[in-house]
């Protein structure tokens, strides 16, 4: 029973962590249709943006700052000037852009940082709370981490149902003909989705970093993991994001405590696979396929 509770709050936190990584894959797909490859690059980038100002003696909390900063930054220089050219050329080109802008990335970084692994600090202690006299595999910084990706997906919500920005960026990407003729500037809405989207993948990279080693790489499997959160609760849905990124981490958890950590990648395989069988559009995407 102990190692179920413990299996089952390490599954919520890494799930919530890849909830994240969803919310940014959902944010883009809405607005512009292209799954933007390049995310866990991009939130890998930031981290050692981040990682450097801390090794200039800059506290935690005004490294992240700059971190998300610059996130917001990248996201909106990658749309305005790599997704933007080829947006009309079909979907396959900014994909492809996608793909080829995350080998850059991951090339740059191991030019400037190089691709020996390094330790990233927690701004919370990461030793579990005890319980009856046992730890427990739940930590402050776990409770930090839920903590803020609720906030952050609450903030979202907000914004895309009770502003007039986020009308706008619904508009802009249901309806971008009609929010055209009503005055609205597309195209600075649609820069604005994937700077969105940059920050929350930053916001995942610098809650993988601690429990990791900071590589290159080190968020290619977290990038496949959130994919396959964004599947399972739909491209569409940002509430999906965060199912989904629930129920991938658990079942992943589970598959490693239980079956082996080496298991982990076929085990979300097998859930994607499951749930584009019965659900194609994912368990809370509103959009129904057309029979033709």
């Amino acid at each position: 029973m102990r190692l179920f509770v413990n299996y089952t709050l390490d599954g919520i936190t890494s799930g919530m962590v890849y909830a994240l990584v969803a919310l940014g894959l959902v944010l883009i797909w809405r607005s512009t249709r292209v799954l933007n490859f390049a995310q866990g690059a991009m939130a890998m980038f930031t981290t050692f943006i981040a990682y450097s100002l801390l090794q200039h003696s800059l506290g935690y909390w005004g490294a992240a700052a700059i971190a998300l900063v610059a996130a917001f930054v990248l996201g909106a220089l990658t749309e305005r000037l790599l997704i933007r050219p080829v947006e009309g050329r079909g979907p396959i080109d900014a994909v492809i852009v996608a793909i080829g802008f995350l080998i850059v990335l991951e090339s740059v970084a191991g030019v400037i940082w190089g691709v020996s692994p390094r330790s990233f600090p927690a701004p919370f202690t990461q030793v579990g709370y005890v319980v009856g006299g046992k730890g427990i595999a739940l930590s402050p910084f776990d409770v930090f981490v839920v903590v803020s990706v609720l906030v952050v997906l609450g903030l979202m919500l907000v914004l895309f149902r009770y502003t007039a920005v986020g009308l706008r960026m619904r508009a802009s990407a249901f309806a971008p003909e009609v929010a055209r003729l009503l005055g609205v500037r597309v195209k600075r809405m649609l820069t604005l989705g994937w700077a969105l989207a940059a920050v929350a993948g930053a916001i995942a990279g610098l809650f993988v970093a601690p429990s990791v080693f900071l590589s290159p790489y080190y968020m290619d499997a977290v990038l496949i993991y959130g994919f396959a959160a964004a599947v399972l609760g739909g491209l569409e849905s940002p509430v999906g994001a965060l199912v989904g990124g629930l129920v991938t981490g658990i079942v992943l958890s589970y598959t490693g405590g239980y079956i082996g950590a080496s298991y982990e990648s076929t085990a979300a395989l097998v859930l994607v696979v499951l749930v584009l069988m019965v659900r194609p559009t994912g368990l809370f995407s509103r959009v129904q396929p057309r029979r033709v």
